[in-house]
């Protein structure tokens, strides 16, 4: 059965397993017993492949406090190398 969240305007969200048919109907806060409403979400990551998952968290981690950086993520590029050639002399230039 699929887990649903449900959100409490005094007590907070909390989460309820229950049928699909189910899924619409009333449910009572279990800390005070007033009628919480359903919110809507993404679906569980369970079964996400490790990268991705290593992403999303990266991603979730840095949406508050993004840290800064001072260059460039990556490999390094290599310089271009010079050519003797002669006849590359007469190649169009950009």
């Amino acid at each position: 059965m699929p887990t649903y969240r449900y959100q409490c305007a005094d007590c907070g969200g909390f989460e309820l397993v229950r049928s699909m048919s189910e899924a619409a109907d009333p449910t009572p806060c279990p800390g005070c017993r007033e009628p919480a409403r359903r919110v809507f979400g993404l679906r569980t990551t369970g079964f996400v492949d490790t990268g991705l998952r290593a992403a999303m968290d990266a991603s979730a981690r840095s949406a508050d406090a993004p840290s800064v950086v001072t260059s460039v993520p990556g490999r390094a590029r290599r310089a271009t190398r010079i050519t003797t050639d002669p006849r590359h002399r007469r190649l169009p230039r950009p």
